[in-house]
């Protein structure tokens, strides 16, 4: 409980820095940066364990289809944060539970939906809807509320992501389900960026720096190998839940570090997620 709340805190900063991060690296260009860095960290840890990387012939097909997952997961993430606040878009992340819980329910055995767990799920899901319908306050007139539909899929995606990296990780080392959905991604986000993104170099400093290095070493490279381990040794749907920390902790740190404004439905969002994945954690934790 105490590393699972620890790992959902820390993606709660996640939006923050991504947010800070873009001011100077467009989406695809912080990918690329943010899993590059990541991969030297894995490999770094698997190489002091004495972990074998090298996938067997048989996990190759699947790590190939969770790399592509990945990345249109990741891509859409990062380019609906660039169109809508950090504390709306941690909001939104935060709901992923809603999704992985559903895919697990058909993918992992013995992770089934209850009654119960079923209405937390939909609790959660009015704090989410709750925020998109008024989003495009906050989104710009540019992108009417676009950047937050943009996130919620990426959410929705992640949720499917998390399910099915569960469903792997039944039968291959957790080191290189995370290694290796990273590994077939940057080469993916490199080309993007470097065809359709260029660095805005005048903005490049000490923010987006640190930005960067916290998306890539504490929640890409920490909080991704923290997340596999406990979801291998207990229920996805369970560790996945307490991502009612994770929306707390991201619009706690929007207001304090971006200065985002705390408005009634970002509020409302806040109690109905977390009250919502709060009572999947709690009813399933009895």
């Amino acid at each position: 409980m105490v590393l699972a709340v620890a790992v959902h805190s820390l993606w709660g900063g996640n939006a923050v820095a991504i947010k800070i991060g873009l001011e100077a690296f467009p989406p695809m260009w912080t990918a690329f940066l943010r899993f590059t860095i990541a991969v030297v960290c894995v490999v770094l840890w698997a190489w002091f364990r004495g972990i074998p990387m090298r996938p067997q012939r048989s996990e190759w097909w699947w790590l190939v289809l969770l790399g592509v997952f990945f990345s249109i997961q990741i891509g859409l993430m990062n380019i609906g944060f660039d169109h809508t606040s950090a504390s709306i878009g941690s909001i939104l992340m935060a709901t992923n539970p809603i999704f992985a819980a559903l895919w697990a329910h058909f993918l992992i055995v013995g992770d089934r939906l209850t009654r119960q767990r079923m209405i937390g799920l939909f609790v959660a899901f009015l704090g989410a809807a709750v925020v998109i319908l008024q989003s495009d306050r906050m989104d710009g007139p540019m992108a009417v509320g676009m950047g937050s539909a943009l996130v919620f899929v990426s959410a929705a995606l992640l949720g499917g992501r998390l399910a099915y990296a569960g469903h792997l990780l039944q039968r291959m080392d957790e080191v290189r389900v995370v290694l290796w959905q990273m590994i077939i991604s940057v080469p993916v986000f490199g080309v993007v960026a470097i065809m359709t993104e260029s660095i805005q170099w005048e903005h490049v400093g000490p923010g987006p720096i640190v930005g960067i290095l916290y998306q890539g070493i504490v929640v890409a490279g920490l909080g991704f190998m923290l997340l596999t381990y406990l979801m291998k040794r207990y229920s996805t749907s369970v560790i996945t839940s307490f991502n009612f920390v994770s929306p707390i902790s991201g619009v706690f740190l929007s207001v304090l570090l971006l200065g985002d404004q705390v408005t009634w439905h970002v509020l409302a969002g806040v109690v109905l997620v977390g009250t919502g994945l709060y009572l999947v954690a709690r009813h399933v934790n009895k």
